[in-house]
């Protein structure tokens, strides 16, 4: 590594490596050094530490436990987009109709809220499909990451973020801003209210999550994590689930046919395995 402004050695990245995966259940492979130490030289700065050495010090002491989720802010990846791998928010609107007769009112996890961005645009599908802005939908909108989710609350973004939305949805979900807002749009109150946010980590033993679900969202998510960690969580998801309800994955993480639990059903699209 070029000479930095704090020292950095092997061991200080693994010691951070085991506690992100310990903490949050991420794991890092040894090309990320350098992203590591660039996000969490910030948080050296912000503390006036000297060194990792005292940044780790920290972390295990008394007066650390304040600095835990902004260590696991720091290191946690935010890309998203309104209607990313959009085959997913067109398999959700044909099923939602169905769903909502049979149950009177859908349940949805967005596993995975970073900004808001994708619970926005599954409360945007709803609300198409439905025909409704007021249908009995509940979107539950968690990240591991705090601030993205008080970003993600505000329901406020650049214009560039809905630029690729067509006329007709940008008139019907957002609100341009005027004065300071300029340059700004907001998603509609009655969007919002579908949605509920909550810190949740996935490694967590209990999740404020009221099930049954009809559909998880947990997309881009299991890149991060080891095996072990994707089959465990496989098997909670799955019990969280009714029985006709979906589990959407990202583009890149495939299941493939050996899963206990689950089988496609679509392009990364999952339903729960019928049981002879």
């Amino acid at each position: 590594m070029e000479e930095t402004e704090f020292a950095f050695s092997e061991a200080q990245f693994k010691k951070i490596c085991a506690l992100l995966y310990e903490h949050a259940g991420i794991a890092l492979s040894d090309q990320k050094k350098s992203m590591v130490y660039s996000r969490l030289a910030r948080r050296l700065r912000a503390l006036q530490l000297r060194d990792f050495a005292d940044y780790l010090s920290l972390l295990n002491s008394d007066q650390g436990d304040q600095e835990w989720q902004h260590f696991v802010n720091a290191l946690t990846t935010n890309l998203t987009s309104f209607f990313r791998e959009e085959h997913h928010f067109h398999t959700l609107a044909a099923l939602l109709p169905d769903w909502l007769q049979a149950y009177g009112q859908v349940r949805i996890w967005c596993a995975a809220a970073s900004t808001g961005e994708e619970p926005y645009s599954l409360a945007i599908t709803a609300a198409e499909a439905l025909h409704s802005l007021h249908a009995p939908v509940q979107i539950w909108a968690s990240d591991i990451d705090t601030d993205v989710l008080r970003r993600a609350a505000t329901g406020v973004y650049p214009l560039k973020a809905v630029e690729q939305l067509s006329l007709e949805r940008k008139r019907a979900f957002f609100l341009r801003g005027r004065g300071q807002q300029e340059g700004q749009v907001r998603v509609r109150d009655e969007l919002r209210h579908m949605l509920l946010f909550e810190q949740i980590n996935l490694l967590d033993s209990l999740w404020r999550i009221e099930a049954p679900l009809d559909a998880i969202f947990c997309r881009n998510v299991f890149i991060y994590f080891d095996r072990p960690t994707q089959e465990r969580l496989l098997e909670r998801f799955a019990s969280l689930l009714r029985p006709e309800g979906r589990l959407f994955l990202g583009h890149s993480e495939v299941l493939g046919q050996g899963s206990a639990w689950w089988e496609a059903c679509g392009r990364t699209t999952y339903s729960l395995r019928r049981r002879a």
